[in-house]
């Protein structure tokens, strides 16, 4: 299993180009998506949302506003992954409800509320810094998907190049509840992978006893 986990890793790369002609199935876009939904996060509040698009039409209107990049529109799925605002603020009722799920007596779900409240006191004071916090988790989620995409021989590119205020108009979002973290196209490759370049293990890797 750690050879097959590792044979992923060594096929993943930032496809530049997907087939057109090529498109992924719903039983794999939803194993790909169900990596994404189970994905840690800070006190699991899975501040997280997944958009994905198929449509030609909005892929061409996307992509000029993600800097022309061929991925936008020759993906077979191009998700948009966003990160949680409101969700994450006690006064939304998400987070009682979210640490509710796990039984528990009043007082030790009191107990929880308090320490969220007090530990995130400064992170919680403005969407700005929530949306710093968050999208931050949506990364191991983002990650996770594109593992479980090259696990079944899938491709995936991770984007940040966009304008963020623009693709978040066109794609009518309520920025109070959910904001542009990452747009993720999957497809399959059309051009051969380039040789993968990474740093020895010995120079990113430091071993403390």
């Amino acid at each position: 299993m750690k050879n097959e986990f590792m044979k992923a890793m060594d096929f993943r790369h930032a496809c530049k180009l997907f087939d057109e002609t090529k498109k992924i199935s719903d039983e794999d876009m939803r194993y790909i998506l169900e990596a994404g939904r189970k994905s840690p996060s800070s006190f699991g509040m899975e501040a997280w949302k997944f958009l994905v698009i198929t449509s030609t039409a909005l892929k061409e209107k996307l992509k000029p506003l993600c800097w022309d990049q061929a991925q936008i529109t020759s993906c077979s799925h191009l998700v948009i992954v966003l990160a949680g605002i409101d969700s994450v603020k006690v006064e939304s009722g998400e987070v009682k409800k979210r640490f509710s799920r796990r039984e528990m007596s009043e007082e030790s779900l009191d107990f929880y509320m308090g320490l969220y409240a007090g530990h995130l006191q400064m992170t919680l004071d403005s969407d700005e810094h929530i949306y710093n916090w968050t999208s931050k988790q949506s990364y191991i989620a983002a990650a996770n998907m594109m593992s479980a995409a090259a696990y079944i021989r899938v491709d995936s590119c991770p984007i940040e190049g966009f304008e963020k205020e623009k693709v978040e108009e066109a794609l009518g979002l309520d920025t109070t509840k959910y904001q542009l973290s990452m747009v993720l196209p999957f497809g399959y490759r059309i051009n051969p992978q380039s040789e993968q370049q990474r740093l020895d293990f010995d120079e990113v890797v430091e071993f403390i006893s």
